[in-house]
């Protein structure tokens, strides 16, 4: 499985992010699995909100190399209003079926409450529109501020769920796609990419 390579995005700009701490725990996992991984931090890159007619802006074309590239992607969020945040849909926005159809990608959710079901619901169905591959086992942290001291996670139950999510991105990096579902045919947004 040395052959496979993971990108994980973290869709928090804050400095001090449970959402980033949560993905480089998952990174290890895809490290121990025998692969390789790189963090995509969004605040490094400079994403204009998406203005779909036109081909570029900022660091997308980057941004999308990266992702296309990679056998498996992770996908890292804070809940905010109950689902995924608008910095994570702006970059996933500048994405298409070329950068995912037929991808592994796991899912990871950050929230300061109660487990943030619904962040990670909407961000599966974001990856079937996109005719992605994903994981079963996703991964979430609840009650984010106490579940992290000194930057390492507290509970060792919580902390191997997560590199779990690493270490599935490897093995399933190159499962057999499902056909194509029912709402990438309705997906007008992504067809042009």
């Amino acid at each position: 499985m040395t052959d496979v390579h993971v990108v994980a995005l973290s869709g928090s700009l804050r400095q001090r992010s449970y959402t980033r701490l949560g993905l480089e725990r998952a990174l290890r996992g895809v490290e121990e699995a025998g692969g390789t991984g790189a963090l995509l931090d969004l605040r490094e890159y400079d994403l204009p909100m998406l203005n779909a007619d036109l081909d570029a802006q900022g660091d997308s074309e980057g941004l999308v190399a990266a992702v296309r590239e990679a056998d498996s992607v992770l996908l890292g969020t804070p809940m905010y209003h109950g689902s995924y945040s608008g910095v994570l849909k702006n970059a996933l926005d500048y994405c298409g079926f070329d950068e995912f159809s037929g991808k592994t990608v796991g899912l990871l959710a950050v929230s300061g409450g109660a487990f943030p079901v619904t962040a990670l619901e909407h961000l599966r169905s974001v990856c079937r529109a996109l005719n992605a591959w994903v994981i079963p086992h996703q991964a979430a942290i609840p009650r984010a501020s106490s579940a992290f001291e000194g930057g390492e996670f507290v509970d060792d139950e919580l902390e191997k769920r997560v590199r779990i999510l690493g270490v599935r991105a490897v093995q399933y990096a190159h499962i057999e796609p499902d056909p194509a579902t029912f709402e990438s045919g309705q997906n007008t947004g992504a067809r042009g990419k």
